[in-house]
């Protein structure tokens, strides 16, 4: 098995919507990355994205990581190591 998972969206039975409250705001944002992510999606969308949509979304991955997460936690959870332990 990786090291990463998207059991979320596989599991998800609610309402997929933004808006309404935070509750599905926040299972709606799981949702939408995890679908997003797919590999099939990816390989298909990489080809037609330009340079610039990429680093819009590299640089708002990056800020969000640096705004809420600690260096271990970026470790931890994002590359998967355990960096520092």
């Amino acid at each position: 098995m990786g090291k990463y998972s998207h059991d979320f969206v596989e599991q998800y039975t609610g309402l997929v919507g933004f808006g309404l409250n935070r509750e599905t705001d926040e299972s709606s944002f799981v949702a939408y990355l995890q679908q997003f992510s797919d590999d099939e999606l990816m390989t298909v969308l990489k080809k037609r994205v330009t340079d610039e949509e990429i680093n819009e979304v590299a640089d708002l991955i990056h800020r969000l990581m640096r705004n809420h997460f600690t260096e271990d936690e970026y470790h931890r959870l994002f590359l998967k190591d355990e960096h520092g332990h």
